[in-house]
Formats: structure tokens, sequence, C-alpha cells
């Protein structure tokens, strides 16, 4: 007589309660993987809003024909990012020289100045992307490696037990494949926004150097009027 069917509970919490511990240890390792990838996600997402807001409401006053001694008097009192940093520190480097002789070598400190703050903006808008992009390649194999631990350790039990019942070998198998399934939510998201943001990062870099270059035109026009 066959025997009767046997309920098998295969919740996401029996999974991992079952599973071996190398298993468990995977899972919990994506799972944190996973969590601090959401949380660099979401900060990147107000920081990069914030940027875009601040940098186009520079671009408006900084085009607006205010003095830009008056413009930056008003930003030196305060912690500047983004354009306006680099405004500020061209037109530092720039004060700094016309306390001495206005001359052609103003214009390549003043640009030199600029290059650096672009770096250093680039460097902050870049920080912790780089944990997205090692979440994004390495997290499948982990949960790969997790699978393939969970169907050895099922093979065994299955030949210890000499049962291929199905309600014998379902368990071992889907705790194997829940691991490769956590690799993937972890990746997933974090190659999709790790893309992103670094799309964001140069089209902000480009903006940046784009307003160098006008921002230093503009100063060589006054080192031009005043060493003629």
């Amino acid at each position: 007589m066959t025997p009767p069917d046997v309920a098998v509970d295969l919740s996401i919490w029996e999974l991992f309660q079952n599973a071996h511990i190398v298993v468990k240890i995977v899972m919990i390792g994506l799972l944190a993987a996973s969590v601090w990838s959401w949380a660099i996600i979401l900060e990147k997402f107000f920081l990069f809003a914030k940027t875009r807001k601040e940098t186009d409401k520079f671009e408006q006053v900084f085009w607006s024909g205010q003095s830009l001694v008056e413009l930056y008097q008003a930003l030196s009192q305060r912690r500047n990012t983004g354009m306006a940093a680099l405004f500020v520190a061209g037109m530092r480097e720039w004060m700094r020289s016309s306390e001495l002789k206005l001359s052609p070598g103003t214009q390549l400190r003043v640009q030199k100045v600029m290059d650096v703050t672009i770096s250093r903006e680039v460097e902050r808008l870049e920080r912790r992307l780089t944990f997205l992009a090692t979440v994004g390649s390495t997290a499948p194999f982990v949960g790969l490696f997790g699978t393939v631990w969970g169907i050895m350790t099922s093979f065994q039990a299955i030949a210890v037990s000499k049962n291929t019942n199905l309600a014998v070998v379902a368990p071992g198998i889907a705790e194997a494949l829940f691991a490769t399934a956590l690799g993937l939510l972890a990746a997933i998201p974090a190659v999709i926004f790790y893309n992103k943001f670094n799309s964001e990062v140069a089209r902000h870099a480009a903006r940046l150097e784009g307003f160098a270059d006008e921002f230093a035109a503009i100063l060589s026009r006054q080192i031009d009027k005043t060493t003629v």
C-alpha cells in the first residue's frame, strides 16, 4: 500500500531554519548585503535629487547678472557643495591672485583649483557606489555557492535515508535554491542602481566641467582687461 502523502512546509522561515549552517550563513550575508544596498540606494536618491536642485538654483542665481563678488561673499559664509563649491574655490583663488597682481598665470591657477574641486565633488558622489558594484557582481555567485552546498547536503541526506520520495528531496532542494534567489534579490537592484548612479555622476561632472570652462572664460576676460 502506498503511504499517504506527508505535508511538507516550504515556507521561507522553515526553509531557513532547516538549512545547513553554511547555507544559513550565506543567506544571512546576502540579506545583510541587500539591506545595506537599499540603504545606499535610498541615500543616493536623496543626494542626487538635492544636488540637482542646488545646481539648478545656483545656475539661476549665477546667470541672473548679480555681481560675482557679492555672490562669492554670500556663499563663502557657509558650507557649499557642487557647483557653488566650484564657484567659491575659483573666486577665492582669483581674489587671492588679484591682491598681488593679475597675470596670465592666474587663469591657470584658477583652473587647477576648479579641477581639484570637481574631483572632490565626483568622489563625494561616488562614495559607497563600489559596494553596489561588489554586491551586483558577487552576490549571484555567493548564492550559487549556498545552492551547491545545500544540494550536496540534500544528496547526503538521501543517501543516508535511502529514500528518494519527493517529500524527502523537495525541502533540501528548495533550501538550496532559496540561497540562489537571495543572491539574485541582492544583485539585481545593486546592478541597476549602480549603473543609474554612475550615469548621474557622469552627468553632474559634465555640468561642473562646463561651468568651470565658462567661469574660467569670464575670469580670463577680467584678467585681460586688467593686464592691458
